[in-house]
């Protein structure tokens, strides 16, 4: 599993929500069986934008937005990724800056 990877989310007690779940867990931690994701929404016209943008950043996924629910963090099992839609590599500053945010509140 691929850090900054975005994956289908095959849970099915979330997937109608979150159907996309972003892996930032390090490549180099891969024997636990899991992985720490956040999970994606789609940006839907007439829904409110995050309050705090910077915690919950606006990504692009196959030409469609979608919003990084950070404070969503969790840890699911790798058996719950499914394929791998797309690599968000080139917002790991945006991503990073989020988890930051997220636990020290910087």
């Amino acid at each position: 599993m691929h850090q900054f990877g975005v994956y289908r989310n095959r849970n099915d007690q979330t997937r109608s929500l979150y159907p996309l779940l972003l892996n930032v867990q390090s490549d180099l931690i891969e024997e636990t069986g899991t992985r720490v994701v956040v999970p994606m929404v789609a940006v839907v016209r007439g829904r409110r934008p995050p309050a705090i943008s910077s915690l919950a950043p606006i990504v692009d996924v196959n030409g469609r937005p979608h919003v990084l629910a950070v404070p969503l963090l969790a840890a699911t099992e790798v058996a719950d990724l499914g394929a791998r839609e797309a690599d968000l590599s080139s917002e790991r500053a945006t991503i990073l800056a989020a988890l930051d945010l997220l636990i020290s509140g910087i």
